[in-house]
């Protein structure tokens, strides 16, 4: 039997899968990967009270020393807040409970309509990384649902890579990273509308031989409020879901955290996404809400070669 070997486990609310290239590897990394993903929902998760994040929003308008992994995640997100012009926003959680989103996505129930919760920015997150305190202004509920399952996909990739010697692949419901020698011909992604059947209905296949590959779309994770469906994807800028011109949107990039900041970025820009794209050289897939496919920045053919 050769590999690579894989396993696949719920997390985080969607699928944690992780792939070695070799079969010795893949219990103490399929462990590794459990314990760093329930490390950061006890951080980040902005539904359980228990969480470091819940425990910012109580304290908010004091100082507050967080913790290394909460530092790196909460950095993580500033930047994609920066590298998007604020397309891609932390200070969302408002907006998402606004519309419903306040709880885990398969407690959430129909509820009548509210009025839309625009972001507050970044820019009123004060942190001082050097000193890992956080100061968050009151009003300003954090959600790091952007970037969060990109930034575990990048880190546990690396660490399992650096523990084991072998070639990595960590998948995280569509957010994958890439790390350590990859396997003779690259991995090979399954990319669709939907991560858990993208292997039996693939919209097009790619060879990822390092980096990170990100799809963001408005094809799952849907819910009636007030009358109307709306999805996960919000507008910072406005506190309503991005009009629905690209259904899915899948950028490659050096990181996942770079190409799942592009993805989401492209679903909120619209059909400005792809001079967007372009401009960044990103290589990208962008399927509109009619099926019509569109690439950018070298991005290959359906079914064909590789990104990297």
């Amino acid at each position: 039997m050769t590999g690579p070997y894989s396993a696949a486990f719920p997390a985080l609310g969607t699928t944690a899968r992780v792939l070695v290239t070799e079969e010795a590897a893949l219990g103490p990394a399929t462990a590794l990967l459990r314990t760093r993903l329930a490390e950061l929902d006890r951080a980040c998760s902005r539904f359980r009270t228990d969480s470091e994040i819940s425990a910012l929003h109580r304290a908010a308008g004091r100082e507050v020393e967080v913790s290394p992994l909460l530092a790196d995640a909460l950095s993580a997100a500033l930047r994609a807040s920066w590298l998007s012009g604020g397309l891609v926003d932390p200070t969302v959680g408002g907006s998402m409970a606004a519309l419903g989103y306040d709880r885990d996505f398969a407690e959430i129930a129909d509820g009548p309509a509210a009025a839309p919760v625009p972001a507050p920015g970044s820019h009123w997150v004060l942190f001082e990384p050097a000193r890992r305190v956080v100061v968050l202004p009151r009003g300003v509920m954090l959600d790091l649902g952007a970037t969060a399952k990109a930034f575990a996909a990048d880190q546990t990739a690396a660490e399992i890579a650096r523990r084991t010697g072998c070639g990595v692949l960590v998948n995280l419901g569509g957010d994958l990273a890439a790390a350590g020698p990859a396997p003779a011909g690259g991995w090979h992604i399954a990319i669709g509308d939907d991560h858990t059947d993208a292997v039996a209905h693939p919209g097009t296949t790619i060879t990822l031989t390092s980096g990170g590959l990100a799809t963001s779309g408005v094809a799952r994770r849907t819910w009636r409020r007030g009358g109307r469906v709306v999805h996960h994807i919000v507008d910072p800028r406005t506190g309503e879901p991005a009009d629905q011109c690209w259904r899915t949107v899948s950028v490659a990039a050096k990181s996942c955290v770079d190409a799942n900041t592009a993805s989401t970025a492209s679903v909120v820009l619209g059909a400005a996404a792809l001079d967007w794209l372009s401009s960044r050289g990103l290589p990208a897939r962008l399927v509109s809400s009619r099926g019509a496919v569109r690439t950018t920045a070298g991005w290959p053919e359906d079914r064909r070669e590789r990104a990297s």
